[in-house]
């Protein structure tokens, strides 16, 4: 006899813990999405290149502030004829600071900062495609531990047949045929058993990678595989994307960001105003004079300066920067339109996944029903081998219906959730 599931799972985990695995821990679904928040390979990178945008995002990198600076030259001079050497050192100490460019400082500013904002839309982007991510991934391995265990089940009432015909075949009851056909069914069982075993441990390897984890840690997942008994309303799920979804918000800031192109552009028609001042000092030795000449000269000088004439230069930018406008706000309407498209898939979807989920529990337990009936059917000879066999595969179609319709209804909720800006709240970002 097959020993009963638990004492399967046992021998599967210890397989697992052999070395090179880690002991196993407890996980539910929220502890996984904290931990991909930690150690996810895509949010710590998302996250240091927000890092960076927050750095650039700076006065002095628009230009707000002088420069200050200073100069130390020397300058050495032999005459040829008169065979006489001179020697010059000067040293300066001055600031330069651009006072007006067409407001091209404060654009500058507002256009760091749109940047920044946007490198952290983008982020957002990134954790709420992994926090989708993980719940697939997580609920994945609870889908391919159910389908374990309906193997598993399968593969314990053929060995049961099988040892059973063994039986009947010690007393003469049973043919050789009937024997090797049960062994037969039983050995595929078994082998689609241990396929499934590889399968299970590769859903928890690729979770563990979303996770940050190593490879051979092990969780005892500690949420329930049922399916989601949410009701939703379409208007309200559209609302909710056109208020919340984050790459509608991203595209917000690209329209900003065209904008301020524009007001960049235009920036150039003004004329700029510069100060420079400072200090200079020189010093000059020539062999003729017995002693060294020294200057100290002070300065502080105002610059206007204007381009009078491009070549059409200036023109032709502002041009492109309002067509770049254009272009984002059509990009705008598509990327709504499209969503749009998608949250009416996504919302049908769901609701006929909750319909294919009703019927496959009412074939499930017609399914049960029918094997036991089969099972004392076929014990009593009522019905041959071959019909057991297909009344068997019934079952484990019926009961793979199941639990697939469970992980889609979940799969469909993730992507709503997604896709109406769920995952992330404003604060989050």
């Amino acid at each position: 006899m097959m020993p009963p599931l638990k004492t399967v799972l046992a021998i599967l985990l210890v397989l697992l813990t052999m070395p090179g695995y880690g002991q196993e821990q407890s996980l539910s679904q929220s502890e996984a999405i904290n931990k991909a928040l930690e150690n996810n390979y895509g949010i710590i990178i998302s996250g240091r290149e927000t890092e960076i945008a927050g750095i650039n995002n700076n006065p002095g990198d628009a230009g707000r502030y002088p420069s200050i600076g200073f100069d130390l030259s020397s300058m050495n001079n032999q005459n040829i004829v008169d065979n006489q050497f001179s020697s010059r050192l000067n040293a300066g100490f001055g600031l330069r600071w651009t006072i007006f460019d067409g407001y091209r400082v404060n654009l500058t500013m507002d256009k760091l900062g749109q940047l920044e904002e946007l490198s952290m839309g983008r982020a957002a982007v990134v954790v709420e495609n992994t926090i989708e991510d993980v719940i697939l991934a997580y609920y994945n391995v609870l889908l391919q531990e159910e389908r374990l265990e309906v193997l598993a089940k399968v593969m314990n009432l053929s060995e049961d047949r099988y040892e059973y015909e063994m039986n009947r075949q010690s007393i003469g009851n049973a043919v050789t045929y009937n024997v090797l056909q049960a062994k037969n069914n039983w050995l595929n069982d078994k082998a689609a058993f241990i396929n499934q075993e590889v399968i299970l441990r590769s859903s928890v390897r690729n979770l563990n990678f979303l996770l940050g984890e190593e490879p051979g840690v092990l969780w005892t997942f500690t949420e329930e595989f049922m399916a989601p008994a949410n009701d939703y309303v379409l208007a309200d799920l559209l609302s909710r994307m056109l208020e919340g979804n984050s790459s509608i918000k991203n595209q917000y800031i690209n329209i900003l960001l065209t904008k301020n192109a524009t007001s960049l552009a235009k920036s150039n028609f003004y004329p700029s105003v510069n100060l420079s001042s400072g200090v200079d000092n020189g010093n000059t030795l020539t062999e003729v004079t017995t002693g060294s000449a020294s200057t100290l000269n002070g300065y502080a000088n105002v610059t206007l300066s204007y381009d009078i004439y491009q070549g059409g230069v200036r023109k032709r930018a502002v041009e492109v920067a309002k067509i770049n406008e254009d272009i984002a706000g059509v990009e705008e309407a598509q990327m709504k339109h499209s969503l749009t498209n998608q949250l009416f898939n996504i919302f049908d979807i769901y609701n006929v996944r909750k319909e294919l989920y009703n019927i496959s529990l009412e074939n499930l337990e017609a399914a049960e029903i029918n094997m036991q009936i089969a099972d004392e059917k076929y014990r009593s000879g009522a019905i041959n081998s071959f019909n057991y066999r297909d009344i068997q595969l019934i079952y484990l179609n019926a009961a793979y219906r199941k639990i697939t319709t469970v992980y889609n209804l979940i799969s469909s909720q993730a992507e709503l959730t997604r896709i109406t800006g769920g995952f992330v709240t404003p604060g989050e970002q």
